[in-house]
């Protein structure tokens, strides 16, 4: 792969040094987090949010106060959900049958094993950590990844990627994981944002070097180490890349209907491949 040229179209209309991948709903121009106004359905450059306020004939009624801060401001809103469901999660693990109750094998989409068919799980083991270690590990992690990509891409396409990458960590585990080993945690997801990440980087003109060295690491960290499943790694890593390579070929406006389709057709193509691997 390589860099693609530095173009005013990643950057800012009004703050030319800040790159960012989020686009005006209305004038479809590219907006930094300090420049977007939230509106009904994505965001607003802030010429077309007082526009629309001038014409506005309703006042409406006012949020609160903190809500208004965090859903107005740009702030990682999608990311620090996350975090915090993650924490409560791990809260609740205290209470026995819990983490059974929340985790992923192979085996709870196999008919065949005699176990009880839980798709769900596939999904929710993402929000289940082992221990106190491993949950402020992925937090971080998740923070610092997270906050960026949720600011350049969004929050739906965001959430999107931060799920798709989560299921494609569970895939894999039913691929290639025996299928009575139980697994948890957000590595997977968080794979795929540094999978996604790497892609964007690059198509925005950064240097991606120390990304991709911190990856293989990671990477190499789980294929080493015991009781970690490098299997949800890779699986999550894919699938952030393949969504990421979507988000960055279907950019324009235009495209829209075209983006939401191809993503739509990468989490198709994650359960066709379970489907597959549970019908043999």
């Amino acid at each position: 792969m390589t860099s693609a040229p530095a173009s005013s179209d990643n950057y800012c209309y009004r703050h030319p040094g800040r790159q960012s991948y989020v686009l005006c709903q209305r004038c479809a121009r590219t907006v930094c987090p300090e420049c977007q106004v939230q509106a009904a359905v994505g965001v607003h450059c802030v010429e077309c949010a007082a526009r629309d306020r001038q014409q506005a004939p309703r006042v409406k009624r006012g949020r609160p106060a903190i809500l208004q801060n965090l859903t107005g401001s740009g702030a990682p809103v999608v990311t620090y959900a996350i975090i915090a469901v993650c924490v409560v999660v791990f809260l609740l693990q205290l209470i026995p049958g819990v983490t059974g109750a929340l985790q992923f094998a192979g085996a709870y989409v196999m008919p065949a094993s005699g176990i009880s068919f839980e798709p769900w799980r596939m999904l929710t083991a993402v929000f289940v950590h082992g221990s106190i270690l491993h949950l402020l590990f992925n937090m971080f992690t998740l923070f610092v990844f997270g906050s960026a990509l949720e600011r350049l891409l969004g929050r739906g396409r965001y959430l999107a990627l931060y799920l798709i990458s989560g299921f494609g960590g569970s895939v894999a585990v039913t691929l290639l994981t025996n299928p009575l080993q139980p697994v948890v945690g957000a590595s997977g997801a968080i794979f795929g944002l540094m999978g996604a990440y790497f892609i964007i980087n690059r198509h925005l003109g950064g240097n991606s070097v120390q990304l991709l060295v911190l990856v293989a690491l990671n990477l190499a960290y789980g294929f080493f180490v015991p009781g970690i499943s490098w299997q949800a790694h890779v699986g999550g890593l894919v699938a952030g890349a393949l969504v990421a390579l979507v988000y960055v070929r279907t950019r324009p406006r235009r495209l829209k209907t075209v983006q939401v389709l191809l993503v739509s057709a990468v989490a198709v193509a994650l359960v066709a491949i379970t489907a597959v691997r549970v019908l043999l």
